[in-house]
């Protein structure tokens, strides 16, 4: 793994719980600098555990004893306060507002690596590996349809199915809810789940959500999974 250089931010305070998750990010800013400063700004009251740059490079920005504050007002099979469970990674990308595009493969292998690690270290869970939209449907995009979250899988990094299942008798609403989401507004549930698993149902409208999403839901609910992309 790359060296990881300390940046340190001042936006941070106490855990409340152990960590057992880790969130995901795009900057969503024009610039990196920008990004940083507004991490370390005490104003905005927003700040992640690690940044990646676009060339790989890696800061630690808040030590992962602490709690730092990335994800906001958010859901996870029944938690909300996700900041106290989570180590919260931002990657350098301008995001939807200032020209969303891929993330590169140097970021993705600083990723994989810091990942892998934390993974580890904390014993997390593979369904416990979110992006923001994940957790906050209603508010976040990030880390967008871009992200490459089948190639972390085939890492040891969440989970992921190319599969589909053509039939069922729970409903849509029911298996988001089993898998986690916060799903108060179904369709903004459908559209992150959707960023996750299925991004082709938003870039190229391809159809089947429903058949992808029984996959997704199989794999989530089933009792000893080893981190196994199917």
């Amino acid at each position: 793994m790359r060296e990881i250089s300390v940046y340190p931010s001042g936006n941070f305070n106490r855990r409340y719980a152990p960590i057992d998750m880790i969130v995901l990010h795009y900057t969503g800013m024009k610039t990196d600098q920008e990004a940083l400063d507004r991490m370390c700004n005490r104003v905005y009251n927003v700040s992640a555990h690690y940044f990646i740059f676009e060339n790989g490079d890696i800061y630690n920005l808040v030590d992962e004893q602490y709690r730092a504050w990335h994800a906001g007002l958010s859901f996870w099979k029944g938690v909300t306060d996700i900041n106290s469970r989570s180590i919260g990674i931002e990657i350098s990308n301008p995001g939807h507002e200032f020209g969303y595009r891929p993330f590169n493969a140097a970021q993705i292998s600083s990723l994989t690596d810091l990942c892998q690690d934390i993974i580890k270290r904390y014993h997390i869970p593979p369904e416990n590996i979110l992006g923001h939209s994940d957790i906050a449907p209603t508010r976040k995009q990030d880390p967008g349809e871009f992200f490459p979250w089948k190639t972390l899988a085939k890492n040891g990094i969440g989970l992921w199915t190319d599969n589909f299942i053509c039939s069922g008798d729970l409903s849509a609403d029911e298996m988001l809810c089993a898998i986690g989401y916060d799903t108060s507004r179904e369709e903004a549930a459908i559209t992150a789940f959707q960023r996750h698993f299925y991004p082709e149902a938003l870039t190229a409208n391809a159809p089947n959500t429903l058949k992808r999403l029984r996959a997704v839901h199989e794999i989530y609910c089933k009792k000893g999974n080893k981190n196994e992309t199917l």
